[in-house]
């Protein structure tokens, strides 16, 4: 900085986000280049393997990347016989989260408002298979809880996300549609 000159809060630089959460189940392609943005300015990202999500998690790494859930294949293989109360019975963490729930336990002045999110949890058809990626979801949070409270580990987890995405940036991406998509 120049010398006599203060810096103000705004000034100084800070990520808008400290963790991006894609959650999107795998195969929907749901992840699109928001995150992108969110890993250039230093977030680190909690998600599955989806959209955007794969060629991020191949720049930065596994060890700067929170991954969780189903991969397609998986998910594609679940869904012939998808059955949501397999997942929670396997889960005290999603069983209790659901009992609560059903309890009004949250909804003491609305009765039943949760309703229509418990039964699309429990629903076999559910397209978006929460259930399935509930428990690793849970314990990639908790990785995520143990990295932050080390502020050196965050940061420098933070740092390399920052590095690894230049082929993400505005240059690099309208060079890649110039050559392969518009061929000019």
């Amino acid at each position: 900085f120049l010398p006599n000159y203060n810096v103000s809060a705004m000034e100084k630089i800070c990520p808008g986000t400290d963790l991006s959460e894609q959650i999107s189940t795998a195969g929907k392609e749901a992840s699109g280049t928001g995150n992108m943005k969110f890993m250039m300015n230093g977030a680190i990202t909690i998600g599955t393997l989806d959209g955007a999500n794969v060629e991020m998690l191949e720049e930065v790494g596994k060890d700067n990347f929170f991954l969780f859930g189903l991969d397609a294949q998986e998910v594609m293989r679940q869904r012939q016989d998808y059955c949501p109360q397999h997942f929670i019975d396997a889960s005290p963490a999603l069983s209790e989260v659901l009992a609560l729930l059903k309890s009004g336990h949250f909804s003491l002045l609305e009765q039943g408002i949760f309703s229509p999110i418990i039964d699309a949890i429990t629903n076999k058809n559910d397209p978006w298979m929460i259930a399935a990626d509930f428990e690793s979801y849970r314990l990639a949070q908790e990785k995520v809880s143990r990295a932050y409270k080390n502020p050196i580990t965050w940061t420098q987890m933070s740092i390399r996300n920052t590095a690894a995405s230049g082929r993400f940036s505005s240059d690099v991406t309208i060079a890649n549609y110039r050559d392969e998509i518009w061929k000019a």
